[in-house]
């Protein structure tokens, strides 16, 4: 049947930013589809929380606390998940983010950090990972979560937007180096009701512009990304590489705007 090929029946996938929002709902989506689900991410009690429901699945979870902006913790994270599960399969690269600020007002440090953040944790940890998914299974799928920061103009989201589009492009290239054994793709994320979106959703007229810009009228739930990130990681999408799917309720603008003092 066709639907089995959505099925991740005994994988071992890796996820980060696991504790909340976007990174949860995948890893509870994969533990769903069959997976067991490592699940990491600086907060040890959210993880914990996580891979409580995994189990509560049916599936057996590991909770890593790990910033993914250390090397020896990603370092450690891998040894953890196959000193535990013995191979892996899958890696999603979820843990990012990074404040608006305006561009004037934007230090070459606060910059720097978000390209540690946003773009350099997933080349590293990807760089660790896929060696060893080519050694145990000999073969793999890596999703990386970006935005549509990365590609619509938005002011105040300099840094952030430009890291999340070196994402894209590190996608691509890594895409082309790694087939056929590894796919490696992205998502691109509108706005979802997360934590991160808490100061529009809980403002009602910032919620009523958001929602009236935004062509499906609301907005997105972590479930939406995680049925995504689903496809991508399993034999459904086994002829798919280096693209960027763009997840957003059809934003081809941002639904919002963050002011900046004008010159």
């Amino acid at each position: 049947m066709i639907t089995d090929r959505f099925l991740l029946t005994d994988k071992v996938a890796i996820v980060t930013g696991a504790g909340k929002g976007i990174g949860k709902a995948i890893a509870l989506a994969f533990a769903e589809a069959g997976a067991d689900v490592v699940c990491a991410a600086r907060t040890q009690q959210d993880i914990d929380l996580t891979v409580e429901e995994i189990v509560q699945r049916g599936r057996r979870g590991l909770a890593v606390a790990t910033d993914v902006t250390d090397s020896e913790q990603l370092q450690n994270l891998l040894t953890r998940t196959l000193e535990t599960f013995g191979k892996i399969d899958l890696l999603v690269n979820n843990a990012g983010g990074s404040a608006p600020r305006a561009a004037l007002e934007t230090s070459t440090d606060f910059f720097r950090r978000a390209l540690e953040f946003n773009v350099l944790s997933a080349f590293e940890l990807t760089q660790q990972v896929v060696p060893k998914m080519v050694e145990t299974t000999g073969a793999g799928a890596i999703i990386n979560i970006s935005s549509r920061s990365s590609d619509m103009v938005q002011t105040a989201f300099v840094a952030y937007g430009a890291s999340k589009a070196a994402l894209n492009m590190m996608t691509r290239n890594m895409a082309a180096e790694f087939a056929p054994k590894v796919r490696v793709n992205a998502l691109s994320v509108g706005g979802v009701a997360t934590q991160s979106l808490d100061v529009v959703l809980t403002n009602e007229a910032l919620r009523e512009q958001f929602i009236k810009n935004t062509p499906m009228g609301r907005p997105g739930e972590p479930e939406d990304i995680a049925a995504a990130a689903l496809y991508l990681a399993s034999p459904a999408s086994a002829w798919v590489t280096g693209k960027i799917f763009q997840i957003d309720g059809g934003c081809e603008a941002p639904s919002m705007a963050v002011p900046v003092k004008p010159l």
